[in-house]
């Protein structure tokens, strides 16, 4: 059932990605593709504030200004500018908060010494014309103080928004430096640590845990007679595959370079097995078409390694005997799904 929400929300953001780049015309690059694709689905706030001023601006929406959005919120050359931008602003915010509320304590300090004064020019009042007088006094005193603190608190709700929008713009960063940006996947960074604490929750809950890795069959040779950015379209067609075929709870990432992995929590070896089953058959029934000219470049294949948590495993020994059994799908032929358990698999083990 999750799987199936997944793909009937992440079809409707891709379909919107589609919709928004035909109604304005533009070239159907990946990176407009992704720009449409992350406005739709929303999680990018800024990104979506950006784009809605500049379909209301004058001059609409155009590819060079649609380009300066993209680079200022997804392009990974951005990102450590951008984090020590908002890092500065938040630090510009806190201490704006700090001198106004040092503000409001020095008149509220000479407020207090108003009516310790008043206390002392009551005693001595001749008559009720002075008394009327310091009165006066004391109310302006009050009406200025409560206009302050009026205008302090409007100051502190507007800091409160703008430091909001602040922690959006780092979620969104965050979300990004965490994604590798060809194929939208996870990336290895995220891997590396998603799978430290999938190990031990593993070890605590001794609920299943099962990792695939995958490899594109030929993918050098590959690269090298089509080029690279057919190559990049390989990638992305393997990255689709994978993500049609996991659910909410599983993690896929971009291993590195061709390889691909998915971490699968309260799954069990036999299950793995068939999810891996599933990616297989998904990249083999896509038939590759070269974009610049249209010619059929025919089937991807892939080589999948299983493995599952046993008690004691590190994140190295299940990524290693995932790592043995990808190995042997290559050497027994490629387009293969093999599993630590499998007698091929155990016998290059055990040789190890």
């Amino acid at each position: 059932m999750a799987q199936e929400d997944d793909h009937k929300r992440t079809i409707v953001y891709g379909e919107s990605a589609l919709k928004y780049i035909r109604k304005n015309t533009l070239p159907a690059y990946p990176r407009f593709y992704e720009l449409w694709y992350t406005y739709a689905a929303g999680f990018n706030h800024s990104l979506n504030r950006a784009v809605n001023e500049l379909a209301g601006s004058s001059d609409g929406i155009t590819s060079d200004k649609l380009q300066n959005i993209y680079n200022s919120f997804l392009s990974p050359n951005k990102l450590g500018d951008r984090i020590d931008e908002v890092g500065e602003k938040i630090s510009d915010e806190i201490r704006d908060m700090v001198d106004l509320l040092a503000q409001s304590t020095a008149k509220i300090d000479t407020y207090g010494e108003s009516l310790t004064g008043a206390q002392a020019q009551l005693e001595a009042l001749p008559g009720p014309e002075q008394l009327k007088k310091l009165i006066a006094h004391l109310l302006q005193a009050t009406r200025d103080t409560a206009q302050s603190n009026k205008t302090l608190h409007s100051q502190l709700v507007e800091s409160h928004k703008q430091i909001e929008d602040l922690q959006e713009s780092l979620e969104a960063i965050r979300y990004e430096s965490l994604t590798d940006e060809l194929t939208t996947l996870s990336n290895r960074k995220h891997f590396d640590h998603t799978i430290e604490r999938m190990v031990k929750d593993a070890e605590t809950s001794r609920e299943p845990l099962s990792l695939l890795l995958t490899d594109i069959d030929h993918f050098k040779k590959f690269n090298d007679t089509y080029g690279h950015q057919t190559g990049d379209q390989v990638l992305r067609l393997v990255a689709l595959a994978v993500k049609q075929n996991v659910k909410g709870h599983d993690i896929a990432c971009r291993y590195g370079g061709e390889e691909f992995a998915i971490l699968l929590p309260h799954t069990s070896l036999r299950q793995a097995v068939t999810v891996a089953e599933h990616i297989r058959r998904a990249v083999l029934s896509k038939e590759l078409v070269k974009r610049s000219t249209g010619e059929n470049l025919g089937r991807i294949t892939i080589s999948i390694g299983v493995s599952s948590f046993r008690a004691k495993d590190t994140s190295q020994t299940i990524i290693s005997r995932a790592d043995t059994a990808l190995y042997a799908a290559k050497a027994a032929g490629r387009n293969l799904v093999r599993s630590e358990a499998d007698p091929d698999v155990v016998g290059d083990m055990q040789v190890a």
